[in-house]
This record gives C-alpha cells, sequence and structure tokens, in this order.
C-alpha cells in the first residue's frame, strides 16, 4: 500500500462555550477552514477525491457536514462528502479514514479533519412525531449532557457523564486534587508561552463573523486563562453534592468549545507533483476499547497498540499529544506509563483540552496540526497522538516526520 503523508495542517481558532465563534454553524466553521486550505494550497478543487469531516453534535441542518461544508466552500459537484463520529476521537478517525483510503488507491487527495459548533448543539425531543398524549408534555433533550451519559449503551450507563469517568480513575489511581491542579496551571502557562510565542500563528486560519453590523476577524484561541493553584482551589467539583471527594473542578476540566481544523492527506509521490509540502507520514495507528465507566484509561491499550505496529516505545516519541478531557484522566494514564518528571517536558507542550479547549470533533485533527508542525520546529522523529472516547475507547497515531526519514 502507498505511504501517506499529511500536508497543510490548519484550523481556525478554538472559540469559547456562547463566544465569538458560537454565531457560526459547524457547516460554516468548517467551509471556512476548508476555503484557507484551498488557498493555502492553490489545489483545483476537481482534484479532491473526498471530504471527510468528524463531528460529536451533528444535526439535520448539515447531513452529511463533509458534503455540505465541501459545497459550501466551493468545492465542485464531483467532490464526495461524508462525517464520522467515535466522540472525541471523530477529528482523528476522519483523517486515519482518508489515509486508508489512499493507501489502498480509493482515493488520491481527500480533505480530512473534524468540526463542533458546541455553542450549537441541537436540543431535542424524541415524544412530538405522533403528537402529545395525556398530561407529561414534552420532554426535551440537551445533547450535550445526553450524549455523555448514553455512550456506554443500554447495560453501562454512566449517569454523570465523563466527569463521572474521571472522577472513578481519581478514585481508582489515588490522584489528589492538587496534582489535577498542578496540570491545570501548567496547561495554561504553556498555551498562554505558546500563543505570546507565535506558535500557533501557522496552524490558526483567521475566521471572518459579522457582529452587530461590523465584520471582524477572530484571530485567536479564546479559551486560555491566566490562573494560579490559590484560584482553582476555590473552584467546587462539580459533582460534590454526589460525592463529597469529588475533585473534578470546572479549572481542571476541558471546556466545550467551537472550531474546524482540517488538512490535505494524500501520497508523497502526489504531493510532490502537486507542489505540496507534506509534514509528517502516518507510521501507525490502533484503537482500543475498555470499560465506559473507566473511559479516560482508553489512551494506553491504544498506545501500545500502535506503538508495536509501528516497532516504536514510549521513550522513542520526540513529542506526545494526550488530549486533556480531564487532569485526573491525563495522570491516570501517565503513571500507567511511569512518567518521569523529564517525561512532560515532552508532552503537550503547547497545552491542550484543558487550556486550548476541546471542540468534540475537531480536536483530533487539531492535535494533528500542532503537534506536527511543532515536531518540525524541534526537528523531532516520532509524535504519539493519542485521546479517550467516551463509552470507553482509545484512539492512538504515530506520526513520523517527514524529513527525517
Amino acid at each position: 500500500m502507498r505511504d501517506v503523508v499529511i500536508c497543510e495542517p490548519i484550523r481556525t481558532p478554538i472559540g469559547r462555550f456562547g463566544g465569538a465563534l458560537s454565531t457560526l454553524s459547524p457547516a460554516e466553521l468548517a467551509a471556512c477552514a476548508i476555503r484557507a486550505l484551498m488557498e493555502r494550497t492553490q489545489l483545483d478543487g476537481a482534484q479532491v477525491d473526498d471530504v471527510i469531516l468528524g463531528q460529536g453534535y451533528p444535526s439535520a441542518e448539515a447531513a452529511p457536514v463533509g458534503r455540505v461544508a465541501a459545497l459550501d466552500a466551493g468545492l465542485p459537484f464531483t467532490v464526495g462528502g461524508l462525517q464520522v463520529d467515535r466522540r472525541c476521537g471523530s477529528g482523528l478517525q476522519a483523517i486515519l479514514d482518508a489515509c486508508m483510503q489512499v493507501q489502498t488507491g480509493v482515493s488520491d487527495i481527500v480533505i480530512a479533519g473534524g468540526v463542533d459548533s458546541m455553542s450549537q448543539a441541537p436540543m431535542y425531543t424524541l415524544d412530538a412525531r405522533w403528537g402529545v398524549r395525556g398530561t407529561s408534555g414534552i420532554r426535551m433533550h440537551d445533547s450535550l449532557g445526553r450524549a455523555r451519559q448514553t455512550a456506554g449503551g443500554k447495560f453501562h450507563p454512566v449517569p454523570g457523564g465523563m466527569i463521572e469517568t474521571a472522577e472513578n480513575l481519581r478514585r481508582e489511581y489515588k490522584i489528589s486534587r492538587e496534582a489535577q491542579d498542578e496540570l491545570a496551571v501548567r496547561s495554561q502557562a504553556r498555551a498562554a508561552a505558546a500563543i505570546h510565542n507565535g506558535n500557533f500563528d501557522d496552524e490558526i486560519i483567521p475566521v471572518s463573523i459579522l457582529s452587530r453590523g461590523r465584520e471582524s476577524l477572530v484571530s485567536v484561541d479564546e479559551s486560555p486563562r491566566a490562573t494560579t493553584m490559590v484560584e482553582l482551589s476555590r473552584l467546587s467539583p462539580i459533582l460534590v453534592k454526589q460525592d463529597p471527594e469529588s475533585t473534578v473542578t470546572a479549572g481542571n476540566a476541558s471546556t466545550q468549545n467551537d472550531a474546524a481544523a482540517v488538512c490535505i492527506v494524500t501520497s508523497q509521490e502526489i504531493a510532490e507533483k502537486n507542489g505540496l509540502t507534506p509534514i509528517v507520514r502516518l507510521r501507525s495507528w490502533a484503537r482500543a476499547g475498555v470499560e465506559p465507566h473507566r473511559m479516560g484509561i482508553g489512551p494506553v491499550p491504544a498506545s501500545q497498540l500502535a506503538l508495536e505496529r509501528a516497532g516504536l516505545t514510549l521513550g522513542d516519541m520526540s513529542l506526545i499529544e494526550l488530549n486533556e478531557a480531564f487532569a485526573a484522566q491525563v495522570l491516570a494514564v501517565t503513571r500507567e506509563w511511569n512518567f518521569t518528571d523529564s517525561d512532560w517536558d515532552r508532552t503537550n507542550v503547547l497545552g491542550s483540552g484543558i487550556s486550548l479547549g476541546h471542540p468534540i470533533g475537531a480536536t483530533g485533527a487539531r492535535i494533528l496540526a500542532t503537534g506536527s508542525r511543532e515536531l518540525v520546529r524541534r526537528e523531532g522523529e516520532f509524535l504519539l497522538e493519542t485521546m479517550c472516547i467516551g463509552g470507553g475507547q482509545g484512539l492512538a497515531a504515530v506520526w513520523e516526520r517527514v524529513s527525517a526519514s
């Protein structure tokens, strides 16, 4: 099969929940990213075979969002489009699906990535299709919360959602509140330094928004915020009423966000023919399942399998991107990995979900954009990208810097 390379991974800024990007639909966010990608690469749209986008909170307003965003971005009718949902791993899975298309020769050039506007996640009801009977009325569901509770299916419910799973790992691994807050402070500091140093400048494409009749550009991530251990210590745990010993707070957990991220997936030969510059190539990938109530530990078996398939070890990784769904989850995973202090110098070096945010469907593609470009800056060789997934899964990919081989 053909080697697969990633070219020009880019993303929108990451907007806060209800923030600057909240007026844009997922299709609009994705179309912005696709248009910018086509402008940067100067590709002829007719050369694109497919558009694959991960999305965690879809609606019938853009079904499937990959096809709708492709059309809205001005790509020809000949370009296909679809969406995939592996919860937090959706954006990475979309890229991996594109890789498999290119590896097998089904496609030559695919645009892949992910999008979510958690600000516009649907509120829905299952009670109105055939009319309202009796006095019970119509029950509305918030898809944001409901999806976190139902990801384990009928027989593995998680009533407290993903926060409950983080507390489960906190309890199992005896992780202190202080350790979680320390990780959160470090994440915020690293994100702030990255923004100050311009580390995200190459990957972020500004997004134009219309507010009060005036057009403005959003070009900086909204979620990072300066914080201290003292400030974090004042926050109440989210599940404290159910569990007095709970420790997960709004400060040591990821935020809800809006963003899109895309890249070109193709072969080395086709990239060269079209004047594209490959950044990384796919070395291996893997997914694994774990108990839904311990979903945060998913990166451990997924990474182990991906590394085995690559013939590499964790020690061979120049950079590790482990999405910060929760500080407790990150600490549980790194305890399984027997992390030492020096290992943190190559892990989430520019911040992650707690600081930058976690726009579910876009996160996997955002991580690849950030991690691969940092790998080039550091002249590293290998990047491990991995994340936990609601419902009890882990996803991992090993990327190799193209110029390192």
